[in-house]
């Protein structure tokens, strides 16, 4: 075994070239393998539990190499255009309901574009479980945890993957002391703060069934802007539920877990970690007792490689809400739990939603000009969303294309994600259809909506309805060439 301590002594008295020739080998192999199980918060697979019997050096440097060179560098979703990995944050030994899950968070990559989408979902978001019953999602990984311990991590993803309706194939899960201990060995991290954060009601860990009530909470005060944080105020800041104003929501609070997340990643992309081995030790040794993952060693070298160069500009932060516009609704349950359940009575929209997270799969007018049709087609457009005045925009910009709306209004339900077309004309529009198709990147969908019934006899029929998506905000479509 190699002592990675021996010749570090002076470490502060030797040049920073010298430095960086010294540790460049540990950091290609060595480091790279824990900093990427750090970034998707995973953990290395360990030879023994302290931070000296990490791994046989030499042994990993050949399985590395295999690695790195092999023929299958493919991750579980790759060949699709999309790698899931469900993250979960859980209180842990030492918390009360310490196998319930406190933060649900969906990370999606993008080979072909490289970007990444953080899809924060709250924890009160309702679930039918085995047998038919009904459960907060944060339920399912303690209960399987009773069951069996260590299934957890793949119960959650199997729940996550149905309602969420895409394949979830890995996960992390990490709990509060570890992400504690990792930040304070990186020395903290600097976090830009969007809204100062006034919680009067934040629960004192260990003091939760002291007789003296008010002794139980604590004022946790952060001021808006670039603030510098340790381990027990990084993990404050992303629970806090009970914030004043805006910041008193679970969705508020989902945000400022994503902040965190961001500003761990790049704390631990800085030369102040990557020129410190030992620092990139002890970390390890926090992963070993920490962090349960399904990750290995060769998916986290093939997400290094894949996605290492991935900016800020590239992620997308997405919280499933309850707001005007959002996909969720307050309930209660039976026993007067509060829950949120989705405001379109089932998860279609949820999962169109998580599905599209990365845009429609179209050419939307960027490589094809469209002409106007050669005879006007009615059209109704119909507003799917809460974005106020779209359908009247995307009628505008049809109208020089041969199609006339001759309705616009909204929709009985709001939520849609994905614009969809709908032919009322059993067939007789198909080239109408094809064109409108390519200037919006809208799909013709075959299952109707029962309210869409009403129209088929109404005497003023319209040829194609065209239901608008969120989607819609983000179409490009060109004046009409004459």
């Amino acid at each position: 075994m190699i002592d990675f301590k021996q010749g570090m002594e002076t470490e502060e008295d030797v040049s920073s070239e010298y430095k960086i020739k010294k540790s460049r080998k540990f950091i290609t192999y060595a480091g790279i393998i824990v900093i990427v199980a750090c970034i998707f918060a995973g953990k290395v697979i360990m030879s023994g539990p302290s931070g000296d019997s990490w791994f046989n050096i030499s042994s990993i440097f050949s399985k590395v190499a295999t690695l790195t060179t092999a023929e299958d560098k493919k991750l579980t979703g790759e060949e699709d255009d999309r790698i899931n990995i469900l993250l979960i944050g859980m209180g842990g030994k030492n918390h009360d309901g310490a196998y319930l899950a406190d933060t649900i968070m969906l990370l999606s990559f993008k080979p072909s574009t490289k970007q990444v989408s953080m899809i924060s979902i709250p924890r009160d978001t309702t679930v039918q479980v085995e047998g038919g019953a009904w459960r907060k999602i944060n339920s399912v990984n303690a209960t399987a945890e009773a069951k069996m311990p260590g299934s957890g991590g793949p119960a959650m993803a199997t729940a996550l993957s149905e309602i969420l309706g895409v394949p979830i194939t890995y996960y992390v899960r990490a709990d509060f002391q570890g992400f504690i201990n990792i930040v304070d060995e990186m020395k903290g991290i600097e976090v830009n703060v969007e809204n100062t954060l006034d919680d009067y009601s934040y629960p004192v860990m260990g003091r939760e069934d002291n007789p003296d009530y008010y002794s139980r909470y604590e004022h946790l005060h952060v001021e808006a802007g670039l603030q510098q944080m340790d381990g027990s105020l990084a993990l404050k800041f992303a629970r806090s539920r009970h914030g004043l104003g805006k910041e008193g929501t679970d969705f508020a609070r989902a945000k400022r877990q994503q902040l965190i997340l961001q500003a761990v990643k790049e704390k631990l992309l800085s030369k102040s970690t990557l020129l410190k081995p030992a620092m990139i030790l002890k970390i390890s040794g926090q992963l070993s007792e920490h962090i349960d993952t399904n990750l290995g060693i060769r998916e986290m070298l093939l997400f290094w490689d894949k996605f290492k160069d991935v900016n800020r500009d590239s992620i997308i932060n997405k919280v499933i809400d309850n707001q005007d516009n959002g996909l969720l609704v307050d309930s209660r349950g039976e026993d007067g739990a509060y829950l949120l359940v989705p405001k379109s009575g089932n998860f279609n929209q949820i999962k169109a939603f998580v599905q599209n997270i990365f845009g429609a799969d179209t050419t939307i007018n960027k490589t094809i000009d469209v002409k106007p049709i050669e005879n006007q087609v009615n059209l109704q457009i119909i507003n799917g969303t809460w974005v106020t005045g779209l359908a009247s925009q995307i009628a505008n910009k049809l109208d020089p294309y041969n199609f006339k709306a001759t309705k616009i209004g909204n929709g009985i339900e709001r939520n849609f994600v994905t614009s969809a077309i709908y032919d009322l004309s059993y067939g007789k529009n198909d080239q109408a259809i094809k064109s409108l198709s390519e200037l919006t990147g809208a799909k013709l969908a075959y299952d109707n909506p029962n309210w869409l019934e009403t129209l088929k006899n109404s005497t003023s029929t319209p040829g194609i309805v065209l239901i608008l998506g969120t989607d819609a905000q983000g179409w490009e479509i060109k004046p009409a060439q004459k």
